[in-house]
C-alpha cells in the first residue's frame, strides 16, 4: 500500500510539474491554444501530443495493465447518451470562457491568483451538486422499484 501510495504521489507531482513547465496552469496560454480562429497558438498541441506518445509507451511497457493494480478503474458505460454531451458541452464552455480545466487549476491554486481560488471553488460546488443529482436519481430509481 505505501507504494502505491508513493506512486500516486510521484505521478501526481510529474503530472503538475509538466503542467507547469509546459504553461498549461496558464489561462492565457490555453485560451491562445483555442483561438483557432484569431491569434492561435499551437504549442499545447505538442504538448498534449508528447503527453499521448508517454502515456502509449507506458501502457505499451506496463503489458495493457497497471503495474501496481489489477486493472484499470475507468467508465463502465460505453454509450454516448444526453448526460456524457451535456458534460462535454459544460466542460468545454467553462475551458474555453476561462482557459481553466481541473489538473491545471488545482496545480495553479499555488500561484495565489484569485480567479483560480474561485474557479476551483464553482468546481468543487458543481461537484457536489452532481453528487446531490446523483444520489436523488438513485433514491427515485429505488422508490420506484419498490412500488412495482
Amino acid at each position: 500500500m505505501a507504494a502505491r501510495s508513493f506512486v500516486s504521489l510521484a505521478a501526481g507531482f510529474l503530472f503538475g510539474l509538466g503542467l507547469t513547465i509546459s504553461r498549461m496552469i496558464d489561462p492565457a496560454k490555453v485560451l491562445g491554444f483555442l483561438d483557432v480562429a484569431g491569434n492561435w497558438d499551437p504549442s499545447l498541441a505538442f504538448v498534449m501530443g508528447g503527453a499521448v506518445a508517454v502515456a502509449a509507451i507506458g501502457y505499451r511497457l506496463a503489458g495493457a495493465r497497471p503495474v501496481l493494480d489489477a486493472g484499470f478503474h475507468g467508465a463502465v458505460r460505453r454509450s454516448v447518451d444526453r448526460p456524457l454531451v451535456a458534460g462535454a458541452v459544460i466542460f468545454g464552455a467553462g475551458w474555453g470562457l476561462v482557459g481553466y480545466c481541473p489538473g491545471p487549476a488545482l496545480a495553479s491554486l499555488g500561484l495565489g491568483r484569485s480567479e483560480t481560488l474561485i474557479f476551483v471553488v464553482a468546481m468543487v460546488a458543481g461537484m457536489g451538486v452532481h453528487r446531490l443529482y446523483e444520489m436523488q436519481a438513485v433514491t427515485n430509481l429505488r422508490e420506484k422499484s419498490e412500488e412495482v
